[in-house]
């Protein structure tokens, strides 16, 4: 059973369809506060690198502020994390949430077993 995708009650054709003022309407406040105020600079040469490059090569970017639009499902971003690019397909579900949610900037840390000293009960264990 696959169910068809839709944001805010549109199909991704629908969207991809819409002009920017009309799908601004249906995105949360603060992007839609971000997208009237325009596009920046960064922004603007990634939508025209997207169109150059197309849907096959991965296009790399530190626009981690970048609000996914309809026209960007289906290309793949190398989001810059702070040490590397970390690559990002875009799927239907990601519109409307910014590229840097999909990079994550922090590692979970990884813990071993307590080293020698570390507990009190250590302290009683021969070395060799």
């Amino acid at each position: 059973m696959s169910t068809k995708f839709t944001y805010r009650g549109k199909t991704l054709e629908e969207l991809k369809n819409m002009d920017l003022i009309e799908f601004r309407k249906l995105l949360s406040a603060r992007e839609r506060r971000s997208l009237k105020r325009g596009f920046t600079e960064e922004h603007k040469k990634l939508l025209k690198r997207m169109k150059k490059l197309g849907k096959d090569k991965i296009i790399r970017t530190h626009a981690r502020d970048m609000i996914i639009l309809p026209e960007m499902v289906g290309y793949k971003f190398g989001v810059h994390n702070g040490k590397e690019f970390v690559v990002v397909e875009i799927k239907p579900e990601m519109i409307g949430h910014r590229l840097g949610e999909f990079a994550l900037t922090r590692k979970r840390p990884k813990h071993s077993a307590p080293g020698f000293g570390a507990t009190r009960s250590s302290s009683h264990v021969p070395l060799k």
